[in-house]
């Protein structure tokens, strides 16, 4: 049982930090390439390849009979739609990849568990924990991918804005500056790139300055972000100065980010609570009272000698 086991974590371990290190590696790389030679653009990993592909026909037609074959309600998805655009995958063919993940990942999952033999165990347990985990995977990463992406603009928040008023205070326009803000963050925050981008494609489009804010606002689903499309409608209703908003905005935004800062640091104490319990103290009492338990039994088995 114990060999069967280890082989069958061996092997999962070893398949998921092979895709880590390739997706890592390819993101180094596309970072190193946009620095030497950024006229040529970045270039794209492999996840990022197979889910912006120009040639979207052969993936398609290989994905199509998997993604039919779970039922899909309008809500469900819409709520899919919604959670891919929030990731940054806005394509159509990305639903489809979604749902066909679904079906493959838990077929690729129970076949590694017949394959490495580890489902002697117990069949039913181990084919549905497989078929389980394979189908929440998908939404998992899409989830993470969500979380990292709101990270990532939150973060490149104060930074824009900063630019953002160099720019109007040096005589552009809100949405000159905009189109700047993004091509000066365009190596260094992609994600806020892109979004910008998208504001400014919306509005070339016909599209009223509010309705674009607050479309970005729910395409990132992010509360700073909110907060500055409230600001911004604000100003631009009261006629205040959007270059002195900004700047006070953009304080505003870094004390807040100090201050989590300094929550994250104060719930440390507490954390660190049970590792000292669990781990910490046991190695503690086997070096202090390993040597004189060691000593007792000794003499209590000269005694009853």
């Amino acid at each position: 049982m114990t060999p069967i086991l280890l082989t069958f974590v061996a092997v999962f371990l070893l398949i998921l930090s092979g895709g880590v290190l390739l997706y890592h590696r390819d993101a180094l790389l596309r970072r190193l390439a946009s620095v030497v030679s950024p006229e040529t653009g970045p270039s794209e990993s492999w996840l990022e390849r197979l889910l912006n592909m120009r040639n979207t026909a052969s993936l398609a037609r290989a994905i199509d009979p998997f993604q039919k074959v779970l039922p899909r309600s309008p809500e469900e998805l819409s709520v899919a739609q919604r959670r891919l655009v929030l990731a940054g995958y806005r394509k159509e063919i990305h639903v489809n990849i979604l749902y066909g993940s679904k079906v493959i990942v838990p077929i690729s999952l129970a076949v590694l568990a017949t394959v490495t033999g580890f489902y002697e165990q117990g069949p039913f347990f181990i084919y549905a924990l497989a078929l389980g985990l394979g189908f929440l995977i998908p939404d998992y990463y899409v989830g993470n991918r969500i979380k990292a992406r709101q990270f990532k603009i939150k973060l490149a928040l104060p930074e824009a804005l900063d630019l953002l008023v160099i720019c109007i205070e040096a005589g552009l326009g809100l949405d000159q500056a905009i189109l700047r803000v993004a091509e000066e963050l365009r190596i260094s925050q992609p994600e806020l790139t892109d979004e910008f981008n998208l504001l400014n494609l919306e509005q070339r489009a016909g599209r009223p300055r509010a309705e674009a804010w607050k479309n970005l606002a729910d395409r990132t689903d992010v509360e700073s972000v909110r907060g500055l499309v409230s600001m911004l409608m604000q100003a631009d209703h009261f006629g205040t100065s959007i270059a002195n908003s900004l700047r006070v905005h953009s304080d505003v935004l870094r004390t807040q980010r100090r201050q989590e800062a300094e929550e994250q640091a104060a719930k440390t104490t507490v954390k660190l609570v049970f590792p000292l319990v669990f781990f910490i103290f046991p190695s503690l009492f086997v070096v202090v009272l390993g040597p004189s338990m060691i000593k007792l039994l000794d003499a209590f088995d000269k005694y009853l000698l």
